[in-house]
């Protein structure tokens, strides 16, 4: 739960800087993180590492910056990362990321989710599907598309915490349940 404060706090702090520098600013530092959970994510040790008390600050420090250095980061996210290390929240820098990213999402009117399918579906028909979905909410959509058979047909549509079950599955089991219910 602290954590969970902790990033918030620090994301909210470094988009409002985005936000007065300007939309590519904004989307740069969004990118640097994203960079920079991605290698954390990959290699779970540096998390271990930014995690030990043991290193002293200069230590991790020196490590981060040689990750930043291969990673092309910019000077902004620089200068927050090492206040980050110099506040021991290094290791929150995956849940930082995680809430940039919602900000960012919730300032461009993007939605993420995921559309779960019986069948592979191709290219076109999920465009077509993305496109009527965002025609519907009036807002960009970036799905994630996945392939469930036991849905048997039609299709589960996850927004947040949001969920559009309008699969064959969920239709029968209303009919199961109609039924033992006498309707």
């Amino acid at each position: 739960m602290t954590g969970n404060i902790v990033a918030r706090r620090y994301a909210k702090a470094l988009f409002s800087l985005g936000q007065k520098k300007g939309p590519a600013e904004l989307a740069a530092y969004g990118s640097d993180l994203a960079k920079l959970a991605e290698v954390l994510a990959a290699e779970p040790t540096v998390l271990k590492v930014f995690r030990n008390p043991t290193f002293g600050s200069d230590k991790i420090k020196a490590v981060a910056v040689a990750i930043m250095a291969k990673l092309g980061v910019g000077q902004v996210v620089k200068n927050f990362v090492m206040l980050l290390a110099d506040k021991e929240r290094l290791a929150n820098l995956p849940e930082i990321q995680t809430v940039y990213a919602k900000l960012q999402d919730e300032a461009q009117g993007v939605l993420r989710g995921k559309l779960t399918t019986a069948i592979a579906l191709d290219k076109n028909r999920q465009e077509q599907l993305k496109a009527s979905l965002e025609k519907k909410s009036d807002r960009k959509l970036v799905l994630d598309y996945g392939v469930d058979p036991a849905i048997i047909g039609g299709l589960v549509l996850k927004i947040g915490d949001q969920v559009l079950d309008a699969s064959l599955r969920a239709q029968l089991q209303m009919l199961k349940e109609n039924i033992k219910r006498g309707e």
